[in-house]
């Protein structure tokens, strides 16, 4: 018998989104909450603070990245080793990392964009939720740029 769902349009008492469902939205709403906050606490929201990094004329953002770097060493490569299954269910993957000559074209065009505004997709939404609404320029440029990518690509 299987678990039923939420469906749009049904507000019945029978139709609840599954524990393991609602404990993955919670996970993922907490951690976007922390992520964001990080990002403006860390001022990674503010184009001009990414650009001062990236001239070479502030180093603060270095302590970010570290950060981040550390975080992601321990979810990748220690966890799957302490315990066998992922917290919220499911099984640990790896994903094949491919350096061909579209990820290096598409990190160029990212690169670039990056330097020259100062913002990327993480801390541009992040920046929405503080207020800076002038991001919202750089939001539909990359959803534009992705978009291309998406009916260009074979």
């Amino acid at each position: 018998m299987s678990t039923p769902t939420f469906t749009a349009g049904q507000a019945t008492s029978t139709s609840r989104v599954p524990v393991r469902a609602r404990g993955q939205l919670l996970a993922a709403t907490v951690a976007g909450v922390l992520f964001g906050f990080g990002l403006s606490l860390s001022t990674m929201i503010q184009p001009r603070v990414v650009l001062d990094f990236l001239t070479l004329q502030d180093f603060g953002l270095m302590l970010v990245l570290g950060g981040a770097v550390v975080v992601t060493f321990v979810a990748y490569r220690l966890l799957p080793r302490i315990r066998s299954t992922p917290l919220l269910g499911g099984v640990f993957g790896q994903h094949e990392s491919i350096m061909d000559r579209q990820t290096i074209i598409g990190a160029a065009i990212f690169g670039i964009g990056w330097g020259v505004c100062g913002v990327c997709p993480g801390p541009a939404i992040a920046g929405l939720g503080a207020g800076s609404w002038e991001l919202l320029y750089a939001i539909v440029g990359i959803a534009l740029g992705a978009l291309v990518q998406g009916l260009t690509t074979k």
